[in-house]
């Protein structure tokens, strides 16, 4: 029987990293929770865990965040890829992640003043308790020159699934592991195209 390539999914929004679990949690963000269940359902459901593999291909000040696994049900199978900038976060997950973690799917949504809790951080730093709710959610802080509230807060899918086999690896190494290789060979000129 000739095996099929495995289609890649590009379609994330972001990769978010949570470390209040037993294990640090890796977190691919889609448009919307509906679109989290749905490939939740037909793909990593199927995930047998020992078998997913994600790796981390950095290239200077950016990486590539590459997901894959065998499945129960190849039919459904896809890889999912993001490049992104390299940040404190994911920095963070690098060196504390002790070889394993907990897979969950999620959407972040952007929160004004009105749907915040006290306790909720503004872009600006400030916690949303520190903003006036009668002129126009301005910072209160004199220095802060924030005059709206605005925050990111990341909605987490229920379901996981534990990872154990995790890699970083530099450009120059991905070529030795085949998940990152396929994925860049993928799909790496397409986005310079684009």
């Amino acid at each position: 029987m000739p095996e099929h390539p495995v289609p890649w999914y590009g379609g994330l929004e972001g990769v978010a990293y949570r470390y209040y679990d037993l294990r640090m949690n890796i977190v691919p963000l889609v448009g919307s929770l509906k679109e989290a269940s749905s490939i939740w359902y037909e793909t990593a459901h199927w995930w047998v865990d020992p078998s997913i593999r994600v790796r981390f291909v950095e290239a200077g000040e950016r990486y590539w965040f590459v997901m894959g696994s065998e499945s129960r049900k190849p039919a459904s199978n896809r890889g999912f890829f993001k490049e992104l900038a390299r940040s404190e976060h994911y920095e963070r997950f690098k060196r504390g992640h002790g070889g394993e973690a907990y897979l969950r799917f999620g959407t972040y949504d952007r929160l004004d003043l009105a749907a915040a809790k006290k306790r909720d951080v503004c872009d600006c730093g400030h916690e949303a308790g520190d903003h006036d709710e009668g002129d126009g959610d301005a910072c209160l802080f004199y220095e802060c020159s924030c005059r709206r509230f605005s925050s990111l807060q990341v909605r987490l899918f229920k379901r996981r699934k534990t990872i154990t086999d995790i890699l970083f690896l530099d450009e120059g190494s991905a070529r030795g592991d085949q998940l990152a290789w396929n994925c860049l060979e993928s799909n790496k000129y397409s986005l310079s195209r684009g």
